[in-house]
């Protein structure tokens, strides 16, 4: 068995879409800032089937350095599987997770290590200042708030996944069997000690996000089915309050019945029922279905990402 001086000191994980015109800047960015700590290290590009011309950069980047490794999967799996992918082939005693935007700026990456080396399992880059738009900075932070009720943690909007994480941080995410995966949130549940380090988030070069509002939903939804049972609780105690409400009314109308309020027989029970078994089955239905479609999932045992082809690995 190899030993583990052997193996890169940094290593940095970037899932690429849409990132042709700023791959050639982030590799040179990467390289210029990890130099100046070490020059043991690999960049690890993994192109999630991006529709331009991505996968071709990425194999010029790779023909000019054998430190840049290239994977290239068969089809988009998600920005959280891509780093998944090169999480699997990262063999660094640290790892940088970063976007291939520029809005995680690689300046930042000695400044995450030196923190690091201050004895840290983790360092978050913390946006204090976000550079993006406003409908993604609220979305967010109503993400994380709703995200927090239903996990009961405590999840930070500013944190994504730029940072550095320690070997052992990174076989710990690998070790879990999710199907879902969502970085920040797996990073928070294996635990050790981590450091959230102020960042300077630059705007985006080229381009829009690939997370538009209909993305973020359901991107929100899985994450929240796979880490929290809650809303099987919360769907509890609702059916609990409909039924409870339900007898207050039946016997709110039983009473005015007695008193001769109502002229109508049959009309009262009639839309107590409806109300009752309409609220009940709709709503429990609908959560118990997401949960067992997640099961689902998870008992075909399907790979979360299949990798088309790899270069320098």
């Amino acid at each position: 068995m190899e030993e583990r001086k052997e193996y890169p000191e940094i290593s940095v994980v970037s899932p690429v879409y849409r990132g042709e015109k700023m791959l050639s800047e982030l590799v040179r960015r990467i390289k210029e800032n990890v130099l100046t700590l070490t020059e043991n290290y690999e960049i690890i590009l993994v192109n999630d089937a991006s529709p331009d011309n991505s996968w071709t950069e990425i194999e010029k980047a790779c023909a000019t350095d054998k430190r840049i490794k290239g994977l290239n999967l068969s089809r988009n799996f998600g920005q959280h599987y891509a780093i998944t992918a090169g999480l699997q082939f990262a063999k660094g005693e640290w790892i940088v997770v970063m976007d291939c935007d520029l809005q995680d700026r690689p300046e930042e990456i000695p400044n995450l290590y030196k923190k690091a080396m201050e004895g840290w399992d983790i360092v978050l880059a913390q946006r204090v200042q976000r550079s993006d738009g406003w409908l993604k900075r609220s979305c967010s932070k109503s993400f994380y708030r709703l995200f927090s009720f239903l996990t009961e943690t405590e999840q930070d909007s500013t944190v994504a996944n730029f940072g550095i994480y320690n070997r052992k941080v990174i076989d710990a995410v690998l070790s879990m069997k999710d199907q879902i995966r969502y970085f920040p949130t797996m990073v928070q549940w294996v635990g050790f000690r981590r450091f959230y380090l102020p960042v300077v988030h630059d705007e985006r070069k080229e381009g829009k996000s690939a997370y538009n509002f209909k993305r973020l939903f359901y991107l929100a939804v899985d994450t929240i089915i796979s880490f929290s049972d809650k809303p099987l609780r919360i769907a509890t105690k609702l059916g609990f309050s409909i039924s409870f409400v339900s007898l207050l009314i039946g016997l709110i109308y039983f009473v005015r019945h007695l008193l001769g309020y109502v002229t109508v027989s049959g009309y009262a029970s009639l839309i107590i029922s409806l109300w009752f078994i309409g609220g009940m089955v709709i709503l429990l239905l609908g959560v118990i279905g997401l949960y067992l479609g997640k099961a689902f999932d998870k008992i075909k045992n399907r790979p979360i990402f299949i990798i088309e082809s790899t270069l320098n690995c």
